[in-house]
């Protein structure tokens, strides 16, 4: 038993040695909470969700943070632009990703620290690092000598003489342009904190060092985070955090994006779509099985097919799970091993689609012994499948989805299926052109609060406003 995981550092999957045995200790980059999250801001919470899940399984006990980026440029801008404090934008954003992260069924992490509330750690990191030599105070902005650092850039595979650094206005006093702030002085009207260098800000990438330190100690396991923040963001954190004398993370392990029309989904570009959105429109635990189930190193291609396609192939699964609890009469405990085929693949790097090739197997094995009265294959079924659907966070009997708190969303499935039934009669109504019976179908969902919508991949059904 050894689980192996791709280093981004290394550029070759390794297997996981702990530092500590029995333990892992994972850094994860959060949210940036200056506007409310989309799907792919989410999947990085729930590809590492995955990952947590699977070390618990394997018998880790797991530290797990997600900082929150509560401070930035952005944020600051939007204050500005709609008058409102910074705090307020921030808090209400931050609680908006905790609200996706819960709907789509991520634990919660062991710590989720705030950059605001560690400037004294970032005080003491940039202490140490103009002691050391690796940063120098310039116009009260505090900066990172990159030169200082001989193996800068080893994480991005870049060269120092070709960098291009991303710089933010008022960074004067530079030494070399590719060096990258720390710490950002005070401007009219910005929020700012007293340091010894005067009045200012945390530079973005002084953070996560900062509180990687004081809550995983000088060196941890694993840092992980989507593949845009390689560069610049994790390649500074690696030089702030050695420099200063930290050994920091072992293993470097980033997600992919989830791309419309190739490109990454994003706030800028016009494309997200909002976690808060979605589970108006698909069950929550759909949205997981669509975000969770490709490998974590591949692209998504957000469609609306495709997510049909999810909600399909989840709905096997999903009627296979309640067939064989109403004939079992009461609850089917999961085993308490996985079938080794799947154990397997998420050993390799978090194998998900290898393992739910195995979930899919043993639900049609399940099927199977239903067809044929074999209760007692069918209920053996059905525990292997509940372990495996456990470590995915898919479990439909799990609390978090059949539970209270969750009602309304088992509710919304419910509904979903019945109203697909109903569309499936419109649809074999407008296949024989009998579209007087469609309308009729039609309008009377209608009349019962809902709004049908004809897409490509078909109707979709919504709550009418």
């Amino acid at each position: 038993m050894t689980i192996r995981l791709y280093d981004t550092n290394a550029r070759q999957i390794r297997d996981f040695a702990p530092l500590t045995a029995g333990c892992v200790s994972i850094y994860l980059c959060g949210a940036t909470v200056q506007a409310a999250p989309h799907i792919g801001h989410i999947r990085s919470g729930l590809n590492f969700d995955i990952m947590r899940r699977w070390f618990e399984y394997r018998g880790y006990a797991v530290t797990f943070i997600r900082n929150v980026t509560d401070i930035d440029d952005k944020i600051i801008a939007k204050s500005a632009d709609q008058g409102r404090p910074w705090w307020s934008i921030g808090y209400e954003n931050e609680r908006a990703f905790n609200d996706g992260y819960s709907a789509l069924g991520c634990l919660p992490p062991t710590y989720e620290p705030r950059a605001t509330g560690h400037v004294p750690e970032m005080i003491e990191m940039m202490r140490g690092l103009i002691e050391r030599g690796h940063a120098y105070e310039a116009d009260g902005n505090v900066y990172f000598d990159v030169r200082s650092y001989p193996d800068y850039l080893q994480l991005s595979n870049q060269e120092l003489d070709n960098l291009r650094q991303p710089e933010g206005e008022g960074e004067t006093g530079k030494r070399d342009q590719r060096d990258f702030a720390l710490w950002k002085a005070v401007k009219p009207g910005e929020p700012s904190w007293e340091t010894p260098w005067g009045r200012g800000r945390p530079g973005w990438h002084l953070e996560c060092s900062a509180m990687a330190h004081k809550y995983l100690g000088e060196a941890f396991d694993i840092h992980g985070g989507g593949l845009d923040l390689i560069f610049p963001h994790h390649e500074n954190e690696i030089a702030q955090a050695k420099a200063f004398g930290d050994d920091f993370a072992q293993y470097w392990v980033h997600n992919a994006w989830v791309t419309m029309s190739g490109e990454k989904m994003s706030k800028s570009l016009g494309n997200s779509v909002l976690v808060s959105e979605m589970v108006k429109h698909w069950r929550p635990i759909v949205l997981r099985y669509y975000l969770g189930t490709p490998h974590y190193r591949s692209m998504i291609e957000y469609s609306e097919e495709s997510l049909r396609e999810a909600e399909q192939a989840f709905a096997r699964i999903d009627g296979f799970v309640q067939r064989v609890v109403e004939l079992a009469g009461g609850a089917v405990e999961p085993s308490p091993e996985v079938p080794p085929a799947f154990a397997e693949a998420m050993d390799d790097d978090l194998g998900v689609p290898q393992a739910l090739a195995v979930v899919h197997t043993t639900v049609r094995q399940g099927n199977s012994a239903l067809a044929a009265d074999d209760k007692e294959a069918a209920v053996a079924r059905l525990a292997e499948v509940r372990a495996m659907l456990g470590v995915l966070g898919l479990d439909p009997l799990d609390p978090h989805w059949s539970g209270g708190a969750e009602k309304g969303e088992d509710l919304h499935g419910v509904v979903d299926t019945l109203v697909r039934l109903v569309l499936d009669q419109r649809e074999s109504a407008r296949a024989r052109k009998d579209w007087a019976t469609a309308d009729a179908i039609r309008d009377q969902l209608g009349q019962s609060g809902l709004a049908i919508e004809d897409s490509p991949s078909g109707p979709r059904w919504t709550l009418k406003s």
